[in-house]
């Protein structure tokens, strides 16, 4: 990445870091030797015994589900920080309001499977009966899980350490190096929803429905969100919403449109060449001409001389003898001789 990405300390100002403690139990209990008898196992430093489920695993799956809903959320909105996320200050109501309806469900849902507890862990042992007294000894009560089935939340304000009477301690803090990785961090974010979006969604199609461009609008919203973190975010999200403004409102999105955006993709996939375009855009090339060299974008077996000619070509011939790279094999998107 030759334009570096460091994020001020300045953008402390505008977000919030956030916390989730989001506890699960897992319904299994350790294996014991006493569970095998007089059975000649391997010894300790060799290998370790394994876990028992006391209870079925499909009655504790919609909590894993919710906790994934509420990273996603984070996600959607924030940046991974200090072991959470940093998120728009102005945001903090509308997170709040969605972690609150995740965490209702968490313990609507922990009340249901408390109530049924003693019944699941009944109908487990039965549907084990060959197995029964090495289930039974390893039962725990309700109150046990119910400890243990957690869904919380901080949200704080982070500053640099400042007025200490070391300054070797101010320094050494680490606040700065994690703040500086801010803009980093979001464009490899972007660069991992853009790539599961390819495989998902634009990889080997020939059309696609307006569906496809949900992901999309949650990468521009995010960008939209985060632009004070750094400046090279700002003109990628013009990049996005060029693309998107350019698309037909109704109807089976195929042909030059479906090229463009698979293009589109395929540049957020990479971080590099991202930021080498949305640094031209700070030139004042405009995210259209971007767009324009995405759809024009030649095949990966193109020269540098080649890639360079497309910017003085706007008519039909030179569309139709360039192809979008297929960045399913590999290919890295290229800078496409704009600059």
């Amino acid at each position: 990445m030759d334009t570096p990405i460091l994020s001020d300390i300045r953008v402390l100002d505008n977000i919030l870091a956030v916390n989730l403690n989001v506890t699960l139990w897992s319904a299994r209990r350790k294996l014991t030797l006493e569970d095998f008898g007089h059975v000649d196992l391997p010894p300790e430093d060799l290998a370790s015994l394994g876990s028992k489920r006391i209870a079925p695993p499909e009655s504790l799956r919609i909590f894993g589900t919710l906790k994934a809903r509420a990273f996603s959320l984070l996600d959607r909105h924030g940046i991974r920080f200090l072991g959470g996320w940093a998120v728009p200050e102005d945001k903090a109501t509308e997170i709040v309001q969605e972690l609150t309806v995740i965490r209702n469900e968490f313990f609507a849902h922990k009340e249901v499977f408390l109530a049924e507890y003693d019944g699941l862990v009944r109908d487990w042992i039965a549907k084990h009966a060959d197995w029964a007294n090495i289930l039974a000894n390893a039962t725990v009560g309700s109150d046990y899980v119910r400890a243990r089935l957690g869904f919380a939340w901080q949200f704080y304000k982070v500053a640099p350490l400042m007025g200490h009477p070391d300054t070797a301690t101010m320094a050494a803090s680490g606040l700065y190096e994690e703040v500086e990785q801010l803009g980093a961090t979001l464009f490899t974010e972007i660069a991992k929803s853009a790539d599961e979006t390819w495989r998902k969604v634009y990889a080997g199609r020939t059309e696609v429905t307006h569906k496809a461009l949900s992901p999309l609008r949650t990468m521009y919203q995010k960008l939209m969100g985060l632009t004070f973190v750094e400046p090279h975010v700002a003109p990628v999200a013009e990049i996005v919403q060029m693309a998107l403004s350019r698309l037909p409102r109704k109807g089976t999105i195929t042909g030059t449109d479906l090229l463009m955006l698979q293009g589109l993709v395929c540049l957020l996939r990479d971080p590099d060449a991202l930021i080498e375009h949305s640094q031209k855009v700070i030139e004042g090339y405009g995210p259209a001409t971007v767009l324009d060299a995405v759809l024009r974008a030649p095949l990966p077996e193109a020269s540098p001389d080649d890639l360079g000619e497309l910017l003085d070509e706007s008519d039909e011939e030179s569309l139709e003898r360039v192809a979008l790279p297929d960045p399913g094999a590999g290919a890295r998107i290229p800078s496409m001789g704009l600059w």
